[in-house]
């Protein structure tokens, strides 16, 4: 039995342990590497549907533009249909900022509001439109969040010695003015 103790004390116990260590810190840099990746792909989803939510809400606008009178009707019409036509291309905050502009002047009040939901037909479309400002203010939350925890991982000092991002650029928050107009919230 002594003799099974003492090779432990000699090369092969330090190799084994070597073994060991090296095991137990791929295990781990593969770990958080996979993690990662996840977080990124999260992200990448996340973001085209906010991309998505976003082309919705900017055609809805460009629908209900056509029953505003000028200006707000025409400042509406202008700034979704920036937005409508490059609905592939990245998220442009200018431009969804200027959008969120054109509807908080088209709604300023509920009176205008319920004098344009006496047509049916309007009324459905501002429906839509508080939908889909819904659902864009939900997307946005989502991606943010999908941002954060990307970007908290790459902040480790693990992950950026291992360079366990390797060449992906850093995940950016998307922020824009996503807030309802008075006259439909």
């Amino acid at each position: 039995m002594s003799n099974a103790v003492g090779w432990l004390d000699g090369a092969w116990g330090v190799v084994l342990l070597s073994v060991l260590v090296l095991l137990v810190v791929g295990w781990y840099l593969s770990y958080l590497a996979a993690r990662l990746d996840r977080l990124h792909h999260r992200v990448e989803t996340s973001r085209a549907a906010l991309e998505t939510r976003l082309a919705r809400r900017a055609a809805v606008a460009l629908e209900v533009s056509r029953a505003l009178g000028p200006p707000e009707g025409e400042r509406l019409r202008l700034a979704a249909s920036r937005m409508v036509r490059a609905p592939d291309a990245p998220v442009s905050e200018a431009g969804e900022n200027l959008l969120a502009r054109a509807l908080h002047q088209a709604f300023p009040d509920a009176d205008r509001v319920n004098r344009l939901r006496a047509d049916p037909a309007t009324g459905e479309l501002l429906d839509e439109l508080v939908l889909a400002g819904e659902r864009v203010r939900m997307a946005r939350r989502f991606h943010n969040d999908a941002v954060s925890h990307a970007q908290r991982m790459r902040r480790k000092r693990v992950v950026r010695w291992a360079k366990l991002a390797g060449t992906a650029q850093m995940p950016q928050m998307v922020e824009i003015d996503d807030s309802s107009p008075d006259g439909l919230a």
